[in-house]
């Protein structure tokens, strides 16, 4: 088996997030480490009790997601195929690399967090995304031009994620439903992401990931694509360089999946939270099998699923 390991981005932040994560002992170090990075608060209780407002702020929602990844991964390390394919959807990019075995996941969780802090910096007050879905990509670039927005991640299907300031993505959220677009509406995160209006966060990130504790050397059975433009990663070097860029340019998600198939993959596992980017595979690769970790009501169950691939 050829699994693909999907690391997912924010927004789909829910209380129920680490329903499994949560209780493997041997993620139990990585929320102790996200706990210093969230105030003290342990994760866990911060899903059940805080606000949806709460869970989508940028640093905090980025440091949930990136530990749903990371924790995940070293909880079922033991069933995983020796061949993988990684790929990271946003703030996943950063865990897809401690998944693929650049950083380890403490250090990770620390870069989540540094990342979001630039991008805090960078970030003008009511900037945000905006996913449309059902138009074409010259009318999609066309509708950014008018109102002076960015394509920020592109997804299958004509599915897109459009960044820029909150006031401008309502008024395009309009002129798309008026063109016939399925759907406009605005999504859970406060920073225009991928957009050239964070190019600040992307020169601070690259100075922080050429201090980080990042191995230059990837498992020759661990394939790992980035995001900007969905090509594996052979050069660590140019592929920090990447990741940091990633913060200020178009994420190319349908090329990260095509890049997948292409390398072979015959599974997709997303590590969640939420079901976006599995049903994006399964979408656009039906005949191969997709789920994600939120599918599942015990870490056994994943085990299971992915030794069924192994047979």
């Amino acid at each position: 088996m050829t699994l693909a390991i999907l690391c997912s981005g924010q927004g789909p932040q829910h209380a129920k997030m680490f329903a499994l994560s949560g209780e493997a002992p041997q993620a139990a170090p990585l929320f102790a480490r996200a706990a210093t990075l969230l105030g003290a608060r342990d994760p866990r209780e911060i899903v059940m009790s805080d606000t949806s407002a709460a869970l989508h702020r940028n640093r905090t929602g980025q440091i949930l997601c990136a530990l749903q990844a990371v924790a995940a991964a070293t909880a079922l390390r033991d069933a995983l195929p020796s061949t993988l394919l990684v790929a990271g959807y946003s703030v996943g990019e950063v865990a897809a690399w401690s998944v693929a075995g650049l950083v380890d996941a403490m250090p990770a969780l620390d870069l989540v967090a540094q990342r979001a802090e630039a991008m805090d910096a960078a970030s003008a007050v009511g900037d945000g995304l905006l996913f449309v879905r059902g138009l074409s990509l010259a009318a999609v670039n066309a509708l950014c031009q008018r109102h002076d927005a960015a394509i920020a991640i592109v997804n299958p299907n004509n599915a897109y994620l459009l960044g820029g300031a909150g006031v401008a993505l309502d008024a395009l959220a309009v002129e798309a439903e008026g063109m016939g677009a399925a759907r406009a509406v605005r999504i859970g995160v406060n920073v225009a992401s991928h957009t050239s209006r964070l190019a600040g966060a992307s020169i601070a990130f690259r100075k922080v990931l050429k201090q980080a504790p990042i191995r230059r050397t990837l498992d020759k059975n661990v394939r790992l694509f980035s995001g900007i433009d969905g090509s594996a990663v052979v050069d660590v070097e140019s592929g920090m360089n990447k990741l940091a860029d990633q913060i200020s340019h178009t994420v190319q998600w349908e090329a990260c999946l095509q890049s997948c198939v292409e390398a072979g993959a015959d599974r997709f596992l997303e590590l969640g939270p939420g079901h976006a980017l599995s049903e994006m595979a399964a979408s656009a690769y039906a005949h191969i099998p997709a789920r994600s970790l939120d599918d599942f009501r015990t870490l056994d169950g994943v085990r299971t699923w992915l030794m069924r691939g192994l047979s």
